[in-house]
């Protein structure tokens, strides 16, 4: 009867053991998805693999474990990305560690991944990343514009119409975009 009872305990226990390392392979399994992008070639590759994980979340571990490249090209898509997940300051500070000469540059990129968020309609979200481009590249058009009306509607009125007032200095076409800055400038008056 002893016999009977051992065999039944030994029975169970490798049940329950199967059944732990059964579980136990996926959690092994469930590393962070960042974990298996390839980021290897230029910096327009490198911000392909990564653009999924440029969010408020995932971008800070991403970036570390997958740092872009060292041009300015690899600096100026990690500054969009830090951008686009909300960091703001880690954007401004990438772009601060490059040579002066070579800022502008990684601004402008910041600017084309931003750009469709702005032009999308999300000013709110777009303004800030606008304003960084702004700070490295005072006279770019649509950045200020884009500025100027994320300002406006957080109800920033003297920085929204210093940033419309100099939109419009660049900015000589006569459209909506032009348009729209003056009726904003109109109603802030």
């Amino acid at each position: 009867m002893n016999r009977a009872l051992y065999l039944a305990g030994f029975g169970y226990l490798a049940i329950c053991a199967a059944v732990v390392t059964r579980h136990r392979a996926p959690r092994a399994a469930r590393e962070p998805v960042a974990a298996a992008v390839r980021f290897d070639g230029p910096a327009e590759q490198w911000y392909a693999a990564i653009k999924p994980f440029c969010n408020a979340v995932e971008v800070v571990l991403a970036q570390r474990r997958h740092p872009a490249p060292g041009t300015v090209e690899g600096r100026g898509f990690s500054a969009a990305c830090y951008a686009l997940g909300g960091k703001v300051d880690s954007a401004r500070a990438i772009i601060d560690r490059l040579p002066a000469a070579d800022r502008q540059r990684a601004a402008g990129i910041v600017f084309e991944v931003a750009h469709p968020v702005a032009d999308a309609g999300d000013d709110r979200s777009a303004g800030p990343i606008m304003e960084l481009v702004v700070d490295y590249w005072p006279n770019h058009y649509m950045a200020l514009y884009h500025a100027g009306m994320a300002e406006y509607a957080l109800g920033q009125t003297a920085l929204a119409r210093s940033h419309l007032l100099a939109f419009l200095s660049y900015y000589s076409a006569d459209d909506g975009w032009r348009r729209n800055a003056r009726d904003v400038l109109e109603r802030l008056r």
